[in-house]
């Protein structure tokens, strides 16, 4: 049996996920400490800011000082902080290779002497590059593209090595994430085409036979929720991919206008980028017995009722909601 366990600490849980994610922990009757920059807001999570069970620490997981501090009396570690997706760690390499890769290792050993029983780390489906086969699953060789998917298959490395009795890890391989957050991005592929075909009444389409691969903001958070409830043995030193649908560009923008209006226009343009990823969840399904329950249209209809009702001011302009506009406002180090 896994050790029960009462605490979490949620590194980058004022993110798009953690943002969902850490209200959920606390429904759950979790004590969630959450380790964050707060770069797109400090108000992510003001629904549950006077929670008891929560501790908001504005730090760095790169301040090793730190981590001894917050992880003491820390059972498990959901690793969510990053610098996330390609476009946004090329804007500055050096620092995205610190807080993705020079960071982790130092951060799992401090939890792992600190007593943290359990680790599970968000890695992400780009590690197996572009693949001929019809469906990705988790057996399959890495080929990184990009020095942000490399840097993630490293660390699965890293990770994996530290594996002992009493520290149990996990790693999840996420689909790209959709649907709505208290801390929104704009910058994902469902996401992007959403806001277009709401607030511009026309969509782009750079190719379209591009096959991406989706998972509703929810079902992903119940992934992360079901992890710290499974037994040891059937999740230590596991790798799940974690998706649900698998659709080409076209398709997606097809089922927005489906959802938007048929005011909506579609574009077609010609792209270079022809990078198609498609995996399969099969064997999260088989061995944990976790399967997606939302789909991707529920996703597009809950951020059309998050535009409709102003949830997302300024969706066009306000740079919180673009990771690499932020970034550059913010010139981090």
């Amino acid at each position: 049996m896994a050790k029960k366990i009462n605490s979490v600490l949620v590194t980058g849980g004022a993110g798009y996920v953690g943002a969902v994610l850490v209200p959920e922990l606390l429904k759950n009757n979790y004590r969630v400490k959450v380790l964050d920059l707060y770069l797109y807001g400090e108000d992510v999570l003001d629904s549950v800011k006077d929670n008891p069970n929560l501790k908001q620490i504005k730090g760095d997981i790169r301040d090793t000082a730190l981590l001894k501090k917050e992880l003491k009396g820390v059972d498990s570690v959901i690793h969510l902080a990053c610098i996330s997706n390609d476009p946004s760690f090329e804007l500055n390499p050096g620092l995205g290779k610190s807080i993705n890769y020079d960071a982790f290792i130092p951060l799992v050993k401090i939890a792992k002497d600190s007593g943290v029983s359990r680790f599970i780390y968000a890695s992400s489906s780009s590690v197996y590059g572009v693949k001929d086969v019809e469906n990705v699953s988790e057996e399959l060789s890495l080929e990184p593209l990009t020095d942000y998917s490399k840097y993630k298959a490293l660390c699965e490395e890293e990770l994996l090595k530290e594996a002992a009795p009493g520290f149990t890890v996990l790693v999840y391989r996420p689909a790209t994430v959709c649907g709505y957050s208290p801390r929104q991005r704009l910058d994902l592929s469902v996401n992007i085409l959403t806001n277009l075909a709401v607030n511009k009444g026309e969509i782009t389409v750079f190719g379209g036979d591009q096959k991406r691969p989706n998972i509703h903001i929810k079902d992903m958070v119940d992934a992360y929720l079901s992890a710290l409830k499974t037994d040891d043995k059937l999740i230590s030193n596991k790798i799940f991919n974690v998706g649900y649908e698998n659709y080409t560009v076209k398709k997606i923008a097809e089922m927005v206008k489906g959802v938007v209006g048929n005011h909506v226009s579609i574009k077609f343009s010609t792209t270079d980028d022809l990078r198609s990823y498609h995996v399969s969840s099969e064997k999260i399904k088989k061995e944990l017995g976790f399967k997606a329950m939302h789909s991707v249209e529920e996703a597009i209809k809950d951020l059309l009722d998050a535009f409709k009702s102003g949830k997302i001011p300024d969706p066009l302009n306000g740079i919180r909601y673009y990771n690499i506009k932020t970034m550059l406002a913010r010139k981090l180090e």
